[in-house]
């Protein structure tokens, strides 16, 4: 067999490489799914109060696992692809830990968490919605109303709008939250291997491991806690179950937009590094219903949404393994590990300085996403109608730090500055004239691309 040849059946390795590349594949989504409900969990405000809501790490775990293997069913066993939760929501579950105005003023976090779940719900069914109108008029129609000038500075600002939580948490031990930033962007730049794959993992470890060197880790929660335990929406079903409110459905839904652009770029980008078109077969509808299904159910039952995840592509480029067997066999280890309450404790004692440093790159490979998104879109700012509706995104999305609340029907309704920076970016672009973009056509130099202006 030519090495260099890509494996597109697994089998031939035999089973024991297939469960190692499936570890590998855990890997690398590893760390930023468990930093998801770590992050939620974390969060202060700009006055360094907590807002943080009790994010189950376990419950995040297992609804990546059911969330991958049902978005494989969906997709006809046919893509690639890891569903790890999105960070793109972090922001709302910032302002939904923060809001303090009607039904809110005295809930508890972990009812706020319910009802963040209920966006989140809503924010799944949002996918379904996009499929069936992809199935119907086909995807070049439907992106035309949803350009990179408006997906991206709405990716640009949900990593800005969590920049003050990443400083909060940094500052209370600058050296450990430097230490950890070093790790990741050594092992980013000058790794090889694994180490370049699992950067932001290594990046908690070793600095984990000095902290607890250093006294700085209170383990008494975790020398609690059972080596085998069911996760939070089993042991109190009720108490995790998602609740609704248009408010908080007004705080996380209008983020699945962003969402769904990430959903279509990691789509063109594992159908370029595979060399299959998924968009036609299976089907974007198909990978959107998988998705979208994949993060309702888990908002309905107390977790994070799910997005496909780029971590996975990279281990895909490095192994030249396609198969998407090995990924299901890293859904199934996710799945196993949710089951022990004494990790999620472990995890669940990370010091706050270490968070912050992770957050530092994350947040900002966030905003970076959007930059991107614009840049490799070639998105003409000389052209007014573009730089108008950027502008007007950022200066909403960043600018209504509190929010915008208001009365309706005797409800009280509250509009973060990200959904009100996605309805004006939105409106703008269908209202002012000259747009040209075009969904799907490139140059040839790069097949990530979704379209060009």
């Amino acid at each position: 067999m030519n090495q260099n040849e890509p494996i597109r059946d697994a089998r031939q390795l035999g089973v024991p490489k297939m469960l190692l590349l499936g570890l590998q594949h855990m890997f690398a989504m590893f760390g930023a799914t468990i930093l998801v409900p770590i992050l939620v969990n974390s969060q202060t405000n700009a006055a360094g109060e907590s807002i943080g809501m009790p994010l189950s790490i376990q419950t995040t775990l297992f609804f990546a696992g059911i969330g991958t293997l049902f978005f494989h069913v969906c997709t006809k066993l046919k893509v690639p692809a890891f569903l790890g939760s999105s960070f793109a929501f972090l922001g709302g579950f910032a302002a939904m830990g923060a809001m303090n105005e009607g039904i809110y003023a005295a809930m508890s976090q972990a009812e706020k968490l319910q009802y963040a779940c209920g966006g989140i719900v809503v924010a799944g069914l949002m996918y379904l919605v996009l499929a069936l109108i992809v199935r119907a008029v086909g995807v070049h129609k439907v992106m035309r109303f949803l350009p990179p000038v408006v997906t991206g500075p709405i990716i640009i600002c949900i990593g800005l709008n969590l920049a003050p939580s990443a400083v909060s948490n940094a500052s209370t031990c600058w050296w450990l939250a430097l230490l950890a930033m070093a790790v990741i962007i050594a092992c980013n730049i000058w790794g090889k291997g694994m180490v370049k794959i699992i950067p932001i993992l290594l990046g908690v470890v070793v600095s984990y491991v000095v902290a607890i060197l250093t006294r700085q880790v209170d383990f008494s929660g975790v020398n609690a806690a059972d080596w085998i335990g069911f996760q939070p929406f089993i042991t109190d079903f009720g108490g995790s179950m998602a609740k609704f409110d248009v408010s908080a459905i007004l705080v996380m839904a209008p983020i699945a937009i962003a969402s769904m652009m990430e959903h279509i770029g990691d789509m063109s980008a594992i159908s370029a590094t595979v060399g299959s078109n998924f968009l036609e077969d299976p089907g974007l509808h198909r990978t959107l219903i998988g998705d979208g299904i994949a993060t309702s159910l888990a908002g309905m039952f107390g977790g994070p949404a799910n997005t496909t995840y780029g971590e996975n592509t990279g281990v895909l480029v490095l192994s030249r393994v396609y198969d998407p067997r090995v990924i299901r066999l890293a859904a199934v280890y996710a799945l196993v590990l949710s089951f022990s309450p004494k990790f999620a404790a472990l995890i669940g004692a990370l010091p706050s300085a270490i968070i912050g440093g992770v957050s530092f790159i994350l947040y900002g490979m966030i905003s970076a996403i959007g930059v991107r998104n614009v840049v490799e879109n070639q998105v003409d700012f000389t052209n007014s109608r573009n730089l108008i509706i950027a502008a007007v995104i950022l200066v909403c999305g960043l600018g209504f730090s509190g929010g915008l609340t208001f009365n309706v029907g005797g409800a009280s309704v509250t509009l973060t500055g990200l959904a009100i920076a996605a309805i004006a970016g939105i409106a703008l672009n269908a209202i002012l004239p000259g747009n040209d973009y075009e969904f799907g056509k490139d140059d040839g130099h790069n097949s990530g691309n979704l379209g060009k202006y």
